[in-house]
């Protein structure tokens, strides 16, 4: 997966998995960039063919449903959705 890595401050290991065309998804990515969290992400709709194939199975690891934004917080926390109160509580912030 090529993951997009976003400088902040440590908050765990935070993985974001998006679609470019997402509205909920830009609201949970400039959520954590307005409050300086370091996390990575990838739009797995611009994936394609293995790259594609892998980024889908990573997800469906902690969402079956496979539906996005998808966050998940160090490998354990998962947040499907734009959910501010429980990112801020998961985060710390």
């Amino acid at each position: 997966m090529n993951l997009t890595h976003v400088d902040g401050e440590n908050k765990g290991e935070v993985l974001l998995f998006a679609l470019s065309t997402c509205g909920w998804c830009k609201k949970v990515k400039d959520f954590l960039m307005n409050n300086n969290v370091e996390f990575d992400f990838i739009y797995v709709d611009l994936t394609s063919g293995d790259e594609r194939n892998e980024t889908v199975k990573e997800v469906q690891k902690y969402n079956e449903k496979i539906s996005f934004p998808t966050l998940v917080i160090n490998g354990e926390t998962v947040l499907i959705g734009f959910k501010e109160n429980e990112m801020k509580e998961a985060l710390n912030l």
